[in-house]
């Protein structure tokens, strides 16, 4: 959920491509508004068994301790309160995870880690991570290199043709952030050839903690169900019926 201004008045608004991922691996979405009042955001978290953090604008850099250098875009505060409370809460919780662009910033943040604000000037050589506009959102823009023991390279694995496990996926790369000192509890386990981070995954292999940096939700019409392979293990998570 993030804010936007339609005819000079603030609005709310989400990509339906995250409903429709969520629900086509069998859930069931639950948009949760930017709720300024702690005892109404609680009373939607009560009822979830799972969250997904979706992309949008940049992090306040001042909530990890960083000075803003003029490359943030589209900070909400409102929406970095909400989103960071959650996060805090599911993961004391327990509760299974999915962050996508922005959220896996939000998690990493949330976790006690950093941002590189602006990639392209504050990384050596780096890929065009922030892909044109004019391009679709289902553009494969670079590839993302697996981790061999991760659970992201099983779950897509377990999904490919042939017998042989992936160590690299192309992926959607709509971003200019990306995270820097990595917050605690978490493991990287994927980067793009540049060496940006483009997946986490919690220490804790007891609980479903996953972040990628590109947009499997709008990846999903793929005959191979590579993408899809991420909303139905965390749909299947947080019906308590998953393997780990």
């Amino acid at each position: 959920m993030t804010v936007v201004a339609v005819s000079g008045r603030e609005q709310w608004a989400l990509s339906p491509t995250y409903v429709r991922a969520v629900q086509a691996a069998g859930g069931i979405p639950v948009l949760i508004p930017l709720l300024s009042k702690a005892k109404g955001l609680w009373s939607f978290y009560e009822g979830l068994d799972g969250l997904v953090l979706c992309g949008g604008g940049d992090i306040a850099p001042e909530i990890y301790g960083a000075r803003d250098v003029g490359h943030c875009l589209h900070i909400v505060p409102e929406r970095d309160a909400v989103e960071l409370a959650l996060t805090r809460r599911a993961l004391a919780d327990g509760l299974p995870l999915l962050g996508i662009c922005r959220g896996i910033q939000v998690l990493n943040v949330a976790a006690g880690g950093t941002l590189i604000q602006d990639i392209a000037s504050g990384w050596p050589n780096p890929l065009p991570h922030a892909t044109s506009s004019a391009l679709p959102r289902d553009h494969l823009a670079h590839r993302a290199l697996l981790e061999p023991d991760s659970l992201v390279s099983r779950l897509y694995s377990d999904r490919s043709s042939g017998e042989h496990a992936l160590h690299e996926v192309w992926v959607n790369s709509s971003h200019h952030q990306a995270i820097d000192r990595l917050g605690s509890g978490l493991r990287v386990t994927a980067r793009s050839e540049d060496g940006i981070v483009e997946a986490v995954e919690g220490n804790d292999k007891s609980r479903w903690v996953v972040g990628v940096q590109w947009h499997p939700e709008e990846l999903q019409n793929g005959t191979d169900g590579l993408h899809r392979a991420l909303f139905v293990n965390l749909v299947r998570h947080a019906a308590g019926v998953g393997e780990n």
